[in-house]
């Protein structure tokens, strides 16, 4: 639960970031309870999702000042992140040069990774699995995923502003295909991307290679959080 409340508090920070802002002057929480827990689950779970999204927002220079709490069948977590800046302080998304390189600064599979790591328990998956990876591989590849998604992309935010990035995307729900279409078609100039090679989470390639269709890892499509 400490681990959800960073990771979401990243996850809303990085829209900042994603346009070279790294200081932010208010950030909001919303959270959903879940009505199927008990009293008892509610009351250990719920302070520590909230602790560690404070403390995420504290390790960004900022603080929590309110949000909205409602019930809900699902445990949720997000929010709202704000600042007042000027023109010169933030990077738009449309300026990309002919020369530019493109840089991830985190490496993919997150979702991959995490659904691996719930189904060592789930015999009749983990059958399909153990084929191309060990629970080891998996626990090691689980634990990177929730370090990187916990990790607030501030330091990157503070070098595209000092080596004079032009664009720049963070990389969740629609996976990094998703997100490099649309920030190709922002641009003002006529280009292309060109990328040669990703960092994937050890393992998580091949997984997602012995699940088909489910994760698409290699088609670029595969949700990530807090990239």
């Amino acid at each position: 639960p400490l681990f959800q409340g960073r990771i979401a508090c990243a996850n809303v920070l990085s829209d900042l970031y994603a346009m070279g802002i790294t200081e932010c002057d208010n950030v909001l929480m919303l959270l959903s309870v879940s009505q199927k827990m008990s009293e008892e689950e509610r009351d250990k779970v719920m302070p520590l999702v909230i602790r560690g999204f404070r403390d995420a927002a504290e390790d960004a220079g900022t603080s929590v000042t309110g949000g909205q709490t409602v019930l809900n069948p699902w445990l949720i977590v997000g929010g709202v992140a704000t600042v007042v800046c000027q023109p010169n302080e933030f990077v738009m998304p449309d300026n990309a040069v002919p020369g530019d390189v493109l840089v991830l600064t985190k490496p993919l599979g997150t979702h991959v990774a995490v659904s691996a790591h719930q189904w060592l328990d789930n015999p009749e998956r983990w059958n399909k699995l153990k084929l191309v990876v060990t629970r080891e591989e998996v626990e090691l590849a689980y634990q990177e995923a929730m370090f990187n998604m916990a990790t607030l992309n501030r330091t990157a935010a503070g070098l595209m502003r000092a080596f004079g990035a032009h664009a720049a995307t963070d990389v969740t729900g629609f996976g990094i295909l998703g997100h490099a279409r649309t920030l190709a078609g922002q641009q003002r100039q006529e280009g292309a991307f060109v990328i040669h090679n990703l960092p994937v989470i050890a393992k998580m390639a091949a997984v997602s290679k012995a699940c088909g269709s489910r994760f698409a890892l290699l088609q670029g499509t595969s949700p990530e959080t807090s990239g």
